[in-house]
């Protein structure tokens, strides 16, 4: 971003002279550390900083990003380590002062986005990179509105599977955003944001996109988000179009569940993009659980949002609300960020092997 500035500047004839710039600074693993840990630690925020750590130091990484005992990691720059100071002497007469400004703070934009469906503590997004160019994605959190979908009672307080479903959503979207795709959040809450508290008041006050009220009825909902999803996928035919739907379970309390996938029987793609994610938790329960085997399923299932919708797509159910195991998975919100995080990982390798 810097280097595109300081080009833009010469060629407007404003000489540049930087006067430090500060190193990376380096911290050896030890046992126990993880990406995650080590940044903390290091006072960084993971959900932050992670990108660029892994980018920094993938030459040192095992696979799935775990560390190496003994290994040196480079720590990414924070805002303040960074340039130190510039130092703009002379602009040249030809070129007013205003328009300088104007034309650096439109570079400068073009790298962030700021959206306050996420709220401030997410606000703005930086354009990490480019590697979901051309991809366009419709997230959907299940139920909403009038209809809060499963509930539970958790230490004298209601929660309800829509508020979880919807904080992993807004993640998983702030991700996509980061490298470069389109999404589309069907299911929006205006003053919600990502919300990092174990427990995530229930309101009513969601609505379907554009900005249409959720209808009490269950199939009217349901042909309401699907008309919205059908739409843009006409309005972008041509382009590469997923569609993910994210839904907490209710079963029996004792009904411990990994997270699984259903897709259309008659979609190919849908069902390649339901195993591609499923290989990513896959692969991150094998690291960080390796002692578990990760039991969720990849499989076919005629619900309407299924088969009515024309992208292909993957419905995910997240765990079960009742199940004290299932319920660290989603009150936490740091498993919140995994789960939106290792959905991504999937969705990554779904677009890479579509490119090809």
């Amino acid at each position: 971003m810097l280097k595109q500035i300081f080009c833009f500047l010469f060629f407007l004839g404003i000489n540049i002279f930087v006067i430090a710039q500060t190193s990376h600074k380096t911290v050896v693993a030890v046992n126990g550390d993880g990406v995650y840990s080590i940044l903390r630690k290091n006072g960084l925020e993971p959900t932050k900083y992670l990108k660029e750590f892994i980018e920094l130091n993938k030459k040192n990484l095992r696979t799935n990003n775990g560390l190496l005992i003994g290994k040196t990691y480079f720590l990414p720059l924070t805002q303040k380590d960074s340039i130190t100071a510039i130092k703009i002497p002379k602009i040249t007469d030809s070129v007013p002062t205003e328009t300088i400004s104007e034309r650096i703070d439109t570079i400068v934009s073009q790298e962030k986005i700021y959206d306050p469906i996420f709220g401030k503590d997410y606000n703005p997004i930086v354009i990490e990179n480019k590697k979901l160019k051309g991809a366009i994605y419709y997230l959907i959190s299940g139920h909403g509105g009038p209809d809060p979908g499963a509930m539970e009672n958790y230490n004298g307080t209601l929660i309800s599977e829509d508020e979880y479903a919807y904080d992993v959503t807004l993640r998983l979207a702030h991700k996509l955003i980061s490298h470069g795709a389109k999404v589309y959040i069907i299911i929006k809450d205006k003053n919600d944001g990502i919300r990092d508290d174990k427990i995530l008041e229930v309101d009513h006050d969601e609505f379907c996109f554009p900005e249409n009220q959720i209808p009490l009825s269950q199939k009217l909902r349901l042909r309401q988000r699907t008309k919205a999803v059908n739409n843009l996928f006409l309005k972008h035919k041509g382009a590469y179009q997923r569609l993910i739907v994210t839904h907490v379970d209710s079963r029996n309390k004792n009904k411990n569940i990994d997270v699984f996938f259903y897709h259309d029987s008659k979609s190919k793609s849908g069902k390649k993009l339901a195993e591609n994610i499923h290989n990513s938790f896959r692969d991150k329960y094998n690291e960080h659980q390796p002692n578990r085997i990760y039991d969720g399923s990849v499989s076919t299932r005629g619900l309407y949002l299924i088969k009515s919708t024309l992208p292909a797509m993957v419905y995910i159910e997240l765990g079960n609300i009742k199940n004290k195991k299932d319920q660290k998975r989603i009150l936490n919100y740091k498993n919140r960020e995994a789960l939106a995080e290792w959905i991504h990982n999937g969705l990554l390798v779904d677009f890479d092997e579509n490119k090809k």
